[in-house]
């Protein structure tokens, strides 16, 4: 009797476990149809309301260039937010690292150059990777500053980067005197300009398709191998061949136009080296840990201090490659340059499914909301929009993604 007992309240758990995580997934994969479907009614709303124009290659081609700057600090902030914390910095970061870039490429490597006269940091891809690895390393140590004052000074980050953001602002006036600094080098306008060429769209799109069919076939396996639930065979071949072809039929519009931006490529590599270490590494478990029961998570025995840290490190990283995109796309960097980036960002990553009470996040959710916002941004300027209502549309679309966000909890 006992064992048979045994049994059956294991056969019970069993039954409720899967319950539970069957309906976890199904919300999750509500969530995600929904957000899909949302941005295809704004796309074809749009599209009438501009007699098609808002879907012209050319147009759709900016589209994705304006989204892959917010989407570089969506990325990182959905690491922060499923923490269980905030980063109202990000903006000032991407302008602040941006601007230096934009001197030394144009001002402080030539003068050095002259002076020392030593010919190679003189504008081109020498003093361009400089620039770039500078712009990258201040934002990295950006990022560690904060995460050290929240990990060790136990000073809440709201307040950290309100104060950051306040520091980096006032930083980047006292580099640029409020004055554009431009040009820059053709080789640095290539991050946030340049399109690749259509052999160099092919080979992506043929890659593309190549990984697709490979995750999914590795992701199947895996699964039926420790007998968890999968998708039908018909059904996981059908969504393989729909991402395929999502995947094949953007290069072909983007080549419509001038080809895939640079910008848009270097997203979707960032996007897939962190989706991995959110998803399959230690630091992104510990993430969600962290910002599920940071008290449990702590007594679990992790080095909650070190994850913090790591993770604003991520973020102030990504906030330099959203700074060198932006001053390459702007040919020069600018005083108000990254302004109001970080309620972008924050609301990417709440429109994309993340939660602002922390333990859950989405980075392809996040990319999703980036390309709803940069798609309202771009359609409403189309139609001549004034831009006190751009802002206010916005506004309310982020209420109604939090409001979602706390009653689906």
């Amino acid at each position: 009797m006992g064992r048979a007992q045994l049994k059956k309240d294991q056969a019970t758990v069993e039954a409720a476990f899967s319950e539970q995580v069957g309906g976890g997934k199904l919300k999750d994969n509500l969530r995600a149809y929904t957000m899909v479907f949302a941005l295809l009614a704004i796309w074809v709303a749009l599209a009438i309301a501009t007699q098609g124009t808002f879907l012209e290659p050319r147009n759709l081609s900016n589209l994705f260039r304006q989204t892959a700057i917010n989407g570089y600090l969506a990325i990182g902030m959905v690491f922060v937010i499923t923490a269980g914390h905030i980063d109202l910095s990000v903006g000032a970061v991407a302008g602040l690292t941006g601007a230096i870039a934009a001197m030394l490429q144009v001002r402080w490597l030539p003068a050095l150059g002259a002076g020392l006269s030593i010919a190679w940091l003189q504008p081109g891809w020498p003093s361009t990777l400089i620039a770039v690895a500078a712009a990258l390393i201040v934002g990295t140590i950006i990022g560690i500053w904060q995460g050290v004052w929240v990990a060790h000074g136990q000073v809440p980050a709201f307040i950290v980067t309100l104060g950051g953001l306040l520091i980096f602002r006032g930083s980047i006036l006292g580099i640029t005197k409020g004055v554009n600094i431009g040009p820059m080098n053709p080789s640095f306008q290539s991050f946030g300009q340049a399109y690749l060429s259509h052999t160099a769209g092919i080979l992506l799109a043929i890659l593309a398709v190549a990984l697709i069919i490979v995750f999914a076939v590795v992701s199947r396996r895996n699964k039926l191998k420790y007998d968890f639930p999968v998708r039908p065979l018909w059904a996981e071949a059908l969504l393989t061949a729909i991402y395929c072809a999502l995947a094949v039929g953007f290069v072909i519009i983007m080549h419509r136009y001038r080809g895939v931006p640079v910008p848009v490529v270097l997203l979707i590599i960032i996007a897939a080296i962190c989706s991995f270490i959110f998803n399959r590494t230690q630091l992104g478990r510990y993430t969600c840990a962290i910002g599920g029961n940071l008290e449990a998570a702590r007594l679990s025995g992790l080095n909650v201090r070190r994850v913090m840290v790591q993770i604003f490190a991520l973020m102030g990283a990504l906030g330099g490659v959203a700074g060198i995109v932006l001053t390459a796309r702007l040919n020069a960097a600018t005083a108000n340059a990254g302004n109001q980036f970080e309620l972008n960002a924050i609301a990417s990553c709440v429109i994309g499914g993340t939660s602002l009470q922390g333990g859950s996040g989405s980075i392809p959710g996040a990319l999703l909301g980036a390309l709803v916002m940069a798609s309202i941004d771009n359609g409403l300027s189309m139609l001549n929009v004034q831009a006190f209502w751009q802002q206010i549309i916005k506004g309310l679309i982020l209420m109604v993604a939090v409001l979602m966000d706390v009653k689906s909890r």
